[in-house]
């Protein structure tokens, strides 16, 4: 146990760094927007959805089943909630806990010794787990881990205990059941079957190709072939019920997740999926270029047979089938046996005996890590617990590099990334275990003690740089900033885009959009960043520089409704209202099929329609808006927030003057959102119109004690008060609206309008000058500029600004009527008039 606990400790060690780190990229929309992991969700969602909260059968799911790994996120957020503390606290556990079930399933294979310690340590340090336990969605590869060896060390019992004890089936049970909670924290677990396989065939009963095909046709080992049909069955099963479950579909995934599968060049497509499992190998073997992100060109495609990394490529397939040679070929005579040497099986270490290759021989095909039954009769021979050979262990470490790793090769399926690093968190046990033993041979193999000491220290210092190397790689985990700057030499384009949302965020505008522009430098068709550049340039008032980047993100993605939606938001405040309307249903008209994220577009859909109805609305046509609203609530998203929706439709109502069902509407905006301030204001009009006035009041207040910042509150409630008469109280709030909102032209033309019903003319006369300044080609706003100087005395700024108005609106009757009657009082006082 001291192995196990050693290597626990140093797991847990090496990542307590990460506990202060916070939510990072995918952490995201795996967690913080997740609608499956609220309360209000119901908890058996999450096994109909995807990893994401998207309905699986739907066409733009991504189609990650992994169920227990978000029910673990859920209990994570009903106990601390958004606190990323405890979602980090937990991977690092479960992290030691693979850690300290991989050391104890390596001493199955490498005994008591030091080499078992060997490869805990070396897994609990490598670098290339720092994706999987830093970043919280990783969790999905670690949960895996552990169930996957758990599955298999079940296997193992269960051979151990085959023909010789009545719980060997209930061992059996256990590893069918492990596997599948593997497989349901993500796809890659169900491989563990496999492997399992193999460890009986190659490792428990020790059987050479050449001997597999003579033993069925002999029908020996009747028990092994049931065992592993049994294994293949429940594989075959497991994967069946995977595939029905989402809805008998593969993903789809855009050219940039993955370049290779959309290249039209088979030669590119082949040269390219050949040499990734060469650059995942190298990551294991030196991680020293670590990135969050592989996708885009972060590997560039290899196009032609004289790329000079075609070298690696057979050089690494090379070593491989040599590897897988040496696995399989008969056995030598001398072996070691958890480090000593071995001949004819004399050696003894650490409780471990070895076959030699004479015994193996005349044992044929039998297992030798349990007593038989041969001929009816039971052999009560007592033997101890056997390792086995460095060639065994060679095949099962390749088994477990390999085998897990080929879901993500797209052998069978196209896969929506070109490298992930979190991927290689189970088919690293293999590196660890083929590194160790590795070291182990050549510690048998060489005689001098120098070597020896060499080899041991060496592969003991190997440990130290991966450890240092995960301490540093966990700084990068600690907040985006620092992970995206980290990605910018792999992936320049994805984390400069990134990067530049994180600057946004912090209000460092020039350095966000310079870092947006740089990653459209590096490639200039990505939608979101152009999305993301003009949403930038909108915020800050560039709104013709916003509009040139929305169109490319459309003419680069035509399905990219929020570019469209900020398109007819601009439109409709440049007053382009038909350019507007078209945008708006343009938008709404785009199905979700085959959308990453289809929840985010029907927000953008939905918010288009609530626009389109505003639109409808402050035209004057009610009815139109009314359908517009309605449409939008039966396409809206459950995270949709809809409170400014259900006060719209409202306010429709209101002005057809259906004050029942105003009502209904202006309370439903209440109930999804009890401190919504318009329909607090809106429904207080309400009452106030149909003479419930203490109420009315009562809504007016509350309004201003949510926000006491807000002069729209101060305005309204001034309204109110003066049609009550309450014409002091009423100028108060006036003032104080426009005090409060004073770059706010209606809040000031309002406030104005009241304080001259109330006779404060000179005061009334500040606010109209100063939203006239606001809107100086309104010709509303200079028309009652005019009025109030008017009755002022200020005669010839009053012509001057009814002058002004009539330029703007020369049919303007009221106004034309207000500059004869000022004519008339400037002739009578014998002024002379812009018309003499």
């Amino acid at each position: 146990m001291i192995a196990e606990l050693v290597s626990s400790a140093l797991g847990l060690a090496l990542y307590l760094n990460t506990l202060s780190a916070d939510f990072c990229y995918d952490d995201s929309r795996a967690i913080k927007t997740n609608q499956d992991l609220l309360p209000e969700t119901p908890w058996t969602h999450i096994f109909y959805n995807d990893f994401w909260g998207t309905l699986l059968t739907h066409s733009g799911s991504h189609k990650s089943y992994r169920p227990l790994c978000t029910l673990s996120f859920r209990l994570n957020h009903a106990i601390g909630g958004l606190n990323p503390w405890s979602y980090h606290l937990v991977n690092v556990l479960l992290h030691a806990a693979v850690t300290g079930v991989f050391t104890s399933f390596s001493k199955t294979l490498l005994g008591d010794g030091y080499w078992t310690f060997m490869a805990g340590l070396m897994f609990a340090s490598h670098p290339i787990h720092t994706e999987a336990v830093a970043g919280i969605v990783g969790r999905a590869d670690v949960g895996a881990g552990l169930f996957f060896l758990l599955s298999l060390l079940c296997y193992v019992k269960h051979c151990s205990t085959r023909g010789c004890s009545a719980t060997t089936w209930g061992w059996f049970l256990g590893t069918g059941l492990c596997a599948g909670c593997s497989m349901l924290w993500k796809e890659q677990g169900v491989t563990v079957l496999a492997v399992s396989a193999v460890y009986d065939v190659f490792v428990f009963h020790r059987l050479r190709m050449k001997q597999i095909l003579p033993a069925i046709y002999k029908r020996k080992n009747l028990s092994l072939f049931l065992s592993i049909s049994l294994l293949t069955f429940w594989g075959t099963s497991l994967l069946g019920a995977r595939l029905y479950w989402m809805g008998n579909k593969p993903p789809s995934f855009s050219n940039s997740d993955n370049p290779a599968a959309d290249s039209d060049s088979l030669l590119a497509r082949t040269l390219t999926f050949f040499y990734l499992p060469t650059k995942n190998l190298w990551l294991l073997l030196c991680p020293d270029t670590l990135s969050f992100d592989w996708s885009m060109d972060a590997v560039p495609l290899l196009r032609t047979i004289c790329d000079w990394r075609n070298l690696h490529t057979v050089a690494f397939y090379t070593g491989l089938l040599l590897l897988a040679y040496y696995g399989l070929k008969s056995p030598s005579l001398e072996r070691e046996c958890n480090g000593k040497a071995v001949t004819n099986g004399k050696q003894n270490a650490n409780g471990h005996s070895c076959l030699s290759d004479v015994e193996y021989r005349n044992s044929e095909i039998k297992p030798s890590f349990a007593s038989k039954v041969e001929n009816g009769i039971k052999n009560n021979v007592s033997q101890r617990t056997q390792l086995p050979s460095t060639e065994n262990i060679v095949i099962l470490s390749l088994s477990l590099l390999i085998i897990p790793f080929v879901p993500a090769t797209n052998l069978f399926f196209y896969v929506g990334f070109v490298i992930a690093e979190r991927v290689l968190y189970i088919p690293s046990m293999g590196f660890c275990l083929l590194i160790t033993v590795g070291a182990r041979a050549l510690y048998v193999k060489v005689q001098k003690r120098f070597l020896k000491s060499l080899i041991f220290y060496a592969t003991a210092t190997l440990i130290v740089f991966y450890g240092l190397k995960t301490a540093i790689r966990n700084g990068d985990w600690q907040n985006e900033e620092m992970l995206y700057r980290s990605g910018i030499k792999v992936n320049p384009a994805k984390a400069w885009g990134n990067l530049g949302n994180v600057l946004k965020s912090q209000s460092k505008i020039s350095e966000a959009e310079s870092a947006y522009r740089n990653a459209l430098y590096y490639r200039s068709n990505m939608a979101d960043m152009l999305y993301n550049l003009g949403l930038l340039l909108q915020e800050n008032s560039r709104f013709a520089e916003a509009l040139h980047y929305y169109k490319l993100a459309i003419g680069s993605r035509p399905t990219l409704a929020s570019a469209y939606l900020n398109t007819g938001i601009i439109l409709m405040n440049q007053g382009k209202t038909e350019e507007a309307r078209r945008t708006f249903l343009k938008c709404s008209e785009i199905p979700d099929e085959n959308l990453k994220d289809p929840h985010a577009h029907k927000s953008s859909v939905t918010s288009c329609l609530y626009n389109l109805g505003k639109l409808y609305h402050e035209q004057g046509h009610y009815e139109e808006a009314l359908s517009v609203y309605k449409e939008a609530i039966q396409k809206m998203p459950r995270q949709f927030a809809p409170q400014s929706l259900y006060n719209m439709m409202g306010e429709a109502y209101m002005r057809l003057s259906k004050l029942p069902e105003a009502e209904h509407w202006y309370m439903e905006s209440l109930r999804s959102k009890t401190d919504h301030i318009p329909a607090h204001l809106t429904y207080g009009k309400l009452l106030a119109l149909t003479g419930r006035k203490s109420e009315a009041e009562k809504f007016f207040l509350k309004a201003i004690e949510l926000d006491p910042t807000k002069g729209n509150c101060y305005m309204h409630y001034g309204q109110f008060l003066l049609e009550e008469g309450r014409l002091i109280e009423a100028a108060e709030m006036a003032k104080r609206a426009a005090e409060l909102d004073s770059l706010e032209f209606d809040v000031v033309f309002n406030a104005a309008h009241m304080l001259r019903q109330a006779s404060l003319n000179e005061a009334a006369e500040r606010y109209y000058d100063l939203a006239a300044r606001l809107r100086p080609n309104y010709p509303a706003a200079l028309m009652n500029l005019g009025a109030i100087l008017h009755l002022n005395g200020r005669l010839r700024q009053a012509e001057a600004n009814y002058l002004r108005a009539l330029q703007l609106k020369p049919d303007d009757v009221i106004t034309q009527s207000n500059l004869r009657k000022l004519w008339n009082i400037m002739e009578k006082q014998g002024l002379k008039t812009s018309k003499t």
